[in-house]
C-alpha cells in the first residue's frame, strides 16, 4: 500500500482537476450585491435545496450514513433604498422519514445538545438586514455563509451546505478589483444566566488576493483563510472552562480560462493548513500542520473534476472540514500521529436558469493513518455520491414608487 502513495499523488496532479467546487457554487451560493432593478420591490422568494447523499464510509475516522431530505427558505424581500435590503422568513430542514428534530444548532457542538424537540421539521427564523456601500457590504442577522465563504477543501466540508443551520451574526464583505474579503462572526449558542451549556461563536475571515493582469485568461491568486471557534462566556457556569480552537490556511493558486469547447478551465493550488488550540482540551494536542496540493479542470462548462493530496505529518484537526482531513477520529475520538489522503471529486451540474440547478457528484478518498495508541491501521478507501436540485423562484408582489 505504501508503494501506491506516490502513484496516487502523481495521478491526482496529472488528472488536471475544477475551479473551486463549481457545482457547489451553483447549488449553494447567492449573489449579495443589490441590483438597481430591485429598488422598492417587494418580493416573495423560496430558496430550496433537495438532496440525496449516501456516504459509503467504513473508516477509523468516521461512520457511514445517508442524508435524504431538503431545506427550504420562504421569505419576503424588500429594497427600500438602493443600498438597503431587508429579508424576513423561515428556514426549515427536513430529513425523509424523520418526524422530530432536536432543538440545537446543527453543527459540531455536542456538549450543548438540548433535550427539547420540534415536530415535523427543524425550523428557524430567517432575518437579514443588509447595507451596501461602493466596495463594502454590511450584513446583520443571517449571513451569506457556508459555501459563500470560499474555504479550501481541508477547512470546509461541502456536505454542511445540506445540514448545517444558517449562520447568524455579523458580516463584512469587501470587494476591490484585486481583492475579495469576507469577515464574519457566527453566533452559534447564546446563554442566559444559569444556563447549563456554553456560549459559542465562530469568527472567520477569507481573503482572495489577485495577482497579475485580472483581464488575462491566466489568473494567479493568493487564498488566505482563518476560522476560530470560542466557547465559554462570562455567564458560563459549566466546569468545561474556556475553549478556543482555530484553523488557518495560506496558499497560491492559478486558473487558466480556455476558449476551447471541451476544456474550459484548468487550475492548480498548493497550500499549508495549521491547527491551533489556544485554550481548553477539546483537542488532544495544541498544534498541528498539514500541506495540500490540488489540480482541477472544468470540461464543457458543466463537468468538474478535482483531485488532490493532503498530508499531515504531525497531527492536524480540521475544525469544519471533512473527517478525512483530520487526525482525530469523530467515530471514537482516537488520535493518530499522521495522515495522508489522496482524493478525487467528480461532479456534473446542469443550469436550467439562474438558481435552478441539478447536480450529481461522486467523491473517493484513500487514507493512510499513522500509528495510534492502540493500532496501526492499513490504508482505507471510502466513497460517497449524491444528487442535488436547487430551486429558487422569486415572485414580484408589488413595485412601490
Amino acid at each position: 500500500m505504501r508503494r501506491l502513495r506516490p502513484l496516487l499523488f502523481q495521478m491526482s496532479l496529472l488528472a488536471a482537476l475544477a475551479g473551486r467546487a463549481q457545482m457547489w457554487d451553483s447549488l449553494a451560493t447567492t449573489p449579495y450585491r443589490i441590483t438597481p432593478s430591485s429598488l422598492r420591490q417587494l418580493r416573495v422568494e423560496v430558496d430550496n435545496l433537495s438532496f440525496f447523499r449516501d456516504n459509503e464510509y467504513s473508516s477509523s475516522l468516521t461512520k457511514g450514513y445517508s442524508l435524504p431530505g431538503l431545506w427550504v427558505q420562504p421569505k419576503l424581500t424588500y429594497v427600500p433604498l438602493s443600498a438597503i435590503k431587508l429579508e424576513l422568513g423561515l428556514h426549515a430542514l427536513v430529513f425523509n422519514g424523520a418526524n422530530k428534530y432536536p432543538c440545537y444548532v446543527y453543527h459540531d457542538i455536542a456538549t450543548w445538545k438540548g433535550n427539547q424537540y420540534q415536530k415535523g421539521a427543524h425550523v428557524l427564523p430567517w432575518v437579514r438586514a443588509q447595507a451596501q456601500f461602493k466596495h463594502l457590504t454590511v450584513v446583520l442577522g443571517n449571513l451569506y455563509g457556508g459555501q459563500q465563504h470560499g474555504f479550501t477543501d481541508a477547512l470546509w466540508n461541502a456536505e454542511a451546505n445540506l445540514s448545517q443551520d444558517p449562520e447568524m451574526g455579523f458580516q463584512l464583505l469587501w470587494d476591490r478589483p484585486r481583492l475579495h474579503a469576507d469577515t464574519w462572526l457566527n453566533w452559534q449558542s447564546y446563554i442566559y444566566e444559569e444556563d447549563t451549556h456554553q456560549e459559542a461563536f465562530t469568527v472567520g475571515s477569507t481573503w482572495r488576493i489577485h495577482l497579475g493582469d485580472t483581464a488575462s485568461a491566466f489568473q494567479w491568486h493568493l487564498p488566505v483563510q482563518l476560522v476560530v471557534q470560542h466557547r465559554g462566556g462570562e455567564q458560563d457556569l459549566t466546569e468545561m472552562g474556556v475553549q478556543t480552537i482555530s484553523n488557518a490556511y495560506a496558499g497560491i493558486a492559478f486558473d487558466w480560462l480556455s476558449r476551447r469547447r471541451a476544456l474550459t478551465q484548468l487550475g492548480a493550488e498548493i497550500g499549508v493548513q495549521a491547527a491551533y488550540q489556544q485554550s481548553g482540551t477539546l483537542w488532544p494536542f495544541d498544534t498541528g500542520l498539514a500541506v495540500s496540493a490540488t489540480a482541477r479542470a472544468t470540461l464543457w462548462n458543466h463537468l468538474g473534476i478535482r483531485a488532490g493530496y493532503f498530508f499531515a505529518p504531525d497531527r492536524f484537526v480540521s475544525l469544519y472540514g471533512h473527517p478525512f482531513f483530520s487526525t482525530v477520529s469523530i467515530r471514537d475520538h482516537q488520535s493518530y500521529s499522521s495522515l495522508s489522503t489522496a482524493w478525487l471529486h467528480a461532479d456534473y451540474h446542469h443550469t436550467f436558469a439562474r438558481d435552478y440547478v441539478l447536480g450529481v457528484g461522486v467523491e473517493a478518498y484513500q487514507c493512510w493513518l499513522g500509528e495510534s495508541a492502540e493500532q496501526t491501521p492499513a490504508g482505507e478507501f471510502n466513497f460517497s455520491f449524491g444528487i442535488y436540485l436547487r430551486l429558487h423562484p422569486s415572485l414580484l408582489i408589488k413595485q412601490f414608487r
